[in-house]
């Protein structure tokens, strides 16, 4: 009985030496609409992470997009996501909790409307009811900046809709066109424009006011009639980031830009934007500087 008692006390005791398993260490992606970009890329890139980092639970958070998607990470609410360049501040000062992984893509600004509707110009919106897009979105910012320089800030009759209801309400009729900003192929206008007469505005004319009077990040990009079968424009575009909370472990972060770079061809099988990124391009994030493990791949990698 002693010998028992005695053998039952060593197991305890090593078994209380032994520790806990640790907790996976949780990274929540901050995407958007689940018909856009942002969350395709998303799902993506978290089963990437799920499947080639031990300890690591991935997943995705439907949002608003760009703006929505900077306060989560600034407040510790997300850990990573996706902005557009235009939604940030002009000096890193200003936002000093976020940083950046990598930019990813260009973000190109659709103004959408019916195909045999009388929009035909941005001059065209006076007196309609446009979406702008979702309040905490990129869209919305773009898109109210546009109305600015066109000065028809107070001559649409706005509605703030996501692009799933802007795609709903512009089939029934409930508002005469709406404003996405997203990679192409925005999915939601693709199955749009498959199903209805579509437009998509030509918005070329007016970078050149964009960048006087906001960022000189605005550029001009073609939508060929490829992406949507519909007639070809040019509209305003501006680049895209993957950012990161700024305490993140260097280690953690480092890995998660070797595998966003490394497992492109897998990304870009998710959605075509998401496979146009480079090491080289990738490291052009300015106003916010590179987080300290994302630089140090890059430096490494010698883009």
């Amino acid at each position: 009985m002693l010998l028992t008692l005695l053998l039952a006390a060593t197991l305890t005791g090593a078994a209380s030496c032994r520790e806990a398993p640790a907790e996976p260490l949780l990274i929540r992606i901050a995407t958007g609409s689940p018909t856009a970009v942002y969350y395709a890329f998303g799902q993506s890139l978290a089963a990437i992470l799920n499947r080639e980092l031990p300890g690591v639970r991935a997943s995705v958070v439907v949002t608003a997009a760009s703006a929505e998607n900077v306060r989560l990470i600034g407040s510790g609410e997300a850990e990573l996501g996706f902005t557009q360049a235009d939604v940030l501040p002009t000096t890193t000062t200003d936002s000093p909790l976020v940083d950046a992984v990598a930019r990813v893509y260009d973000d190109q600004l659709h103004l959408v409307t019916t195909g045999g509707g009388p929009v035909r110009t941005v001059a065209d919106l006076r007196g309609r009811r446009v979406s702008v897009g979702a309040p905490g979105s990129g869209t919305e910012i773009t898109a109210m900046r546009l109305l600015e320089v066109a000065q028809l800030g107070d001559g649409v009759r706005q509605e703030r809709l996501g692009l799933d209801d802007s795609v709903t309400a512009l089939r029934a009729g409930r508002i005469d066109a709406f404003f996405f900003s997203g990679g192409l192929p925005v999915q939601g206008i693709k199955e749009l424009a498959g199903r209805s007469a579509t437009r998509i505005v030509d918005l070329g004319e007016w970078t050149e006011a964009l960048r006087a009077r906001y960022s000189e990040v605005y550029v001009s990009r073609d939508i060929p009639r490829s992406v949507y079968g519909v007639d070809p424009v040019t509209t305003v575009a501006n680049p895209n980031y993957l950012i990161v909370q700024a305490g993140l472990p260097e280690r953690l972060v480092r890995d998660v830009t070797r595998l966003l770079m490394e497992r492109r061809a897998e990304l870009g099988a998710a959605h075509p934007a998401a496979g146009r990124m480079s090491p080289r391009s990738a490291i052009a994030t300015a106003p916010l500087p590179l987080h300290p493990g994302a630089a140090d791949w890059y430096r490494a990698a010698k883009p």
